[in-house]
């Protein structure tokens, strides 16, 4: 029952101390958990009704300039089919996915260099201009304030950056020398201040992780406040140095969108590929945990399976704009319904509800 009441706080409230969250994490209560599970639902459902918002996901390069340990597009990676999206490849793409009624792309890649800033705000006008009506993200890794500013008055209004880990200590444990946990977070804080809505997030189960960190973590985005958080299990790529370290839990991912939910329960929480790739029901399961984005990928079916950032990755069926119907099959099964819109964050929390609650507020 203390752990109940510690979440019914956390509903209340959007915040906990530091000991609440170690609680939460590390408890075996199924009890406890379900009790959880079943809030965030149920506060989700009270912003958004019983829809998912879906955006486009569209990858435009495997080339990066970084070594992460972790990820299989990094530079020393010499046995990866490299490709990347021209301009006219990307805009034929992102009209597949108007014509099946996505209103949000989301431009994804390594910090390939080739792909500068000249040619990025080139391909975010023309979006821009082409489709008017859509929202526009990018989740191109760390670049400088000019240039995340650039993009932001070609029309690019929001941005997905993982900070990965707080934790200096385990960020460098995870990254070449050159990269910082510092930078990451003037990364984000510059974002922010541009009015970019912004993505933050980190991998459930990564190497060296432990629950302090998590717990850090969780402390972070409690401050930061992202419009949207984008988590999901480490799963290991057989060509980076991590490759015998065991993928995290996708269970325990499930535990964590519920938290998160709880803290923002206004924020665009996607079911991730990579909990779609170690669930069969990943979609599902996320949903029914608290998270309201999915994102279907767009990419060339040609390079699909070279964006390989870990192993087996999920990009056909469900996961995929050709498997659109499937993606809505599966979630009539628990009576959601896809959102055709863009989808923006809201800060209002005044939504009706199909649920027996009806209106309320969300704390």
């Amino acid at each position: 029952m203390r752990l109940q009441s510690t979440i019914s706080r956390l509903c209340e409230h959007h915040e906990l101390p530091a000991d609440d969250y170690q609680a939460l994490l590390t408890t075996d209560d199924a009890e406890s958990m379900a009790f959880l599970h079943n809030e965030a639902q149920r506060v989700t459902e009270n912003v958004f009704g019983r829809n998912v918002y879906i955006r486009g996901l569209l990858e435009i390069s495997n080339h990066c300039r970084n070594n992460c340990h972790y990820c299989g597009i990094r530079k020393g990676n010499s046995n990866l089919h490299r490709y990347r999206l021209s301009k006219s490849e990307i805009i034929e793409s992102c009209m597949i996915g108007y014509e099946r009624g996505f209103r949000t792309f989301v431009l994804q890649g390594g910090e390939d260099p080739a792909q500068t800033t000249d040619w990025l705000v080139d391909v975010v006008t023309t979006l821009h201009s082409k489709f008017p009506n859509c929202a526009i993200t990018l989740s191109l890794g760390e670049k400088s304030y000019v240039d995340y500013e650039r993009l932001r008055l070609a029309g690019a209004e929001r941005y997905l950056l993982r900070h990965e880990t707080y934790d200096p200590i385990h960020y460098a444990q995870l990254h070449p020398e050159e990269m910082s946990r510092d930078r990451r977070l003037q990364c984000l804080r510059s974002l922010k201040s541009l009015g970019y809505q912004t993505g933050a997030g980190m991998m459930v189960g990564s190497p060296y992780q432990t629950v302090d960190n998590l717990v850090e973590d969780l402390l972070f985005i409690q401050q930061f406040t992202p419009e949207m958080i984008g988590i999901g299990p480490f799963i290991a790529h057989h060509d980076t140095p991590f490759h015998n370290f065991p993928n995290g839990s996708p269970l325990f991912t499930l535990r964590l969108i519920s938290i998160l939910r709880l803290m923002h329960p206004h924020a665009l929480i996607p079911a991730t590929t990579a909990l779609a790739t170690l669930l069969s029901d990943g979609h599902t399961r996320g949903i029914m945990a608290g998270a309201n984005v999915i994102m279907p990928n767009l990419t060339p079916a040609g390079v699909r399976n070279d964006y390989a950032l870990y192993d087996h990755k999920a990009g056909y069926g469900a996961e995929s704009v050709e498997g659109l119907d499937l993606l809505r099959a599966e979630l009539s099964k628990i009576d959601y319904t896809i959102k055709i819109g863009r989808g923006d964050y809201s800060p209002t929390c005044l939504f009706p509800s199909p649920s027996p609650v009806g209106k309320r507020k969300c704390g």
